[in-house]
């Protein structure tokens, strides 16, 4: 005997099937991606926003200095006795206390 055409009686999922999980995918995503590098991105904008002069800075190239000067756009950094630079506030990685060591690189 040949089967029955159609497939023996079962019915395609609906559209709305794949509507409902397609928007619980997007969910999904939207929690485990985009949300958390949103926190991270505030985070990082609070602490740029919070340097003060005397802070000490590591920048993402990995020098280490004490802000001078605080500007709108940029930092004025003091890297050794009368030298200093001038950075973009995007390049600072870190905050450190003073004394504190820069963290590890192996360590995110």
């Amino acid at each position: 005997m040949a089967p029955a055409p159609g497939g023996a009686g079962q019915e395609p999922p609906s559209a709305m099937y794949y509507m409902v999980l397609m928007g619980l995918m997007m969910a999904v995503f939207y929690m485990l991606l985009i949300r958390p590098q949103r926190r991270r991105e505030q985070e990082r904008r609070t602490l740029i926003d919070n340097i003060k002069t005397g802070d000490r800075v590591m920048f993402s190239g990995g020098i280490i200095g004490t802000v001078a000067n605080v500007k709108e756009k940029t930092f004025t950094i003091r890297i050794a006795e009368k030298v200093k630079i001038e950075v973009s506030r995007g390049a600072v990685s870190h905050v450190l206390d003073k004394g504190e060591a820069p963290p590890d690189p192996a360590q995110p």
